[in-house]
């Protein structure tokens, strides 16, 4: 497998598992206004940390991409 094709899906599997973090946060708000908690471990702003270190990943894979494009010529 090619190395660019590895972590282009590792970008887009932190990019879901982000997306489903904030979910989650919003959908424990949700339940902590009415009284009720989803996740015992775990707080609302906790998971937007974790969704937010998963997306820094992103943004550097991606980062890394425009890099090595523009250091190649590539338009």
């Amino acid at each position: 497998m090619n190395l660019e094709k590895l972590i282009s899906g590792a970008s887009r599997l932190f990019f879901l598992g982000a997306f489903l973090l904030l979910a989650l946060a919003v959908c424990e708000k949700i339940a902590n206004v009415g009284g009720y908690t989803i996740m015992h471990v775990y707080r609302g702003g906790q998971l937007l940390d974790f969704a937010g270190v998963l997306l820094l990943f992103v943004i550097a894979t991606k980062m890394r991409e425009v890099s090595k494009e523009l250091k190649s010529g590539k338009p």
